[in-house]
């Protein structure tokens, strides 16, 4: 008997076992939606414009270039880099055709495309912004998107205007940061 119950346990947890990402997952987002300042349908849109951005940018352009889009309650940041201006007009106009896009920021870069190095410590900016703002008590920091290219990181989210002055603040005093643009929408 004693060994019937562990047993049971490994079985019925074998059959399981692909269920748990799946409720991870949901209770992830969940908690996520319930912290961010736009509103459930917003934080879904963002997730469908994205989604149908790259998707259109990789049917057109394949690797023609590096581009990164991000949607923040419906306002789209595009980064990266393209071969010419007129590749990073076609990919402006695109992105906003997709429905429920409100602004396009396109800060996409005319050069070469982008080294792993550089993606990199993109990404490493990236993360010591983000640490640096759950250390510091002025603002949530699931308030503020990061989102870095080179060396220039890019600042989104719904705020007040003291939230914004201190994560910019934050932000232009990392390491590595070149430059900080602010595409907040405020509350105040």
């Amino acid at each position: 008997m004693r060994m019937l119950l562990p047993l049971l346990l490994v079985l019925v947890s074998g059959s399981l076992q692909g269920c748990f990402p799946v409720i991870a997952a949901g209770v992830g987002t969940g908690v996520m939606m319930g912290q961010d300042r736009r509103t459930s349908g917003a934080y879904v849109e963002d997730e469908a414009i994205e989604t149908k951005a790259f998707d259109r940018i990789g049917k057109q352009f394949k690797n023609d270039a590096h581009i990164n889009v991000t949607s923040f309650n419906r306002n789209v940041l595009i980064s990266g880099e393209v071969p010419t201006e007129a590749v990073k007009s076609e990919i402006g106009k695109l992105v906003s055709s997709i429905e429920n896009v409100r602004n396009i920021n396109n800060e996409l870069a005319v050069s070469g495309t982008s080294s792993l190095t550089s993606r990199g410590s993109d990404s490493l900016i990236t993360s010591n912004v983000k640490l640096r703002f759950v250390n510091d008590k002025r603002f949530s920091a699931e308030h503020v998107k990061v989102i870095t290219e080179n060396g220039t990181v890019f600042l989104m989210g719904v705020v007040k205007h003291a939230e914004a002055d201190a994560a910019t603040e934050v932000a232009s005093t990392t390491g590595g940061v070149q430059r900080v643009v602010k595409l907040f929408e405020y509350l105040d």
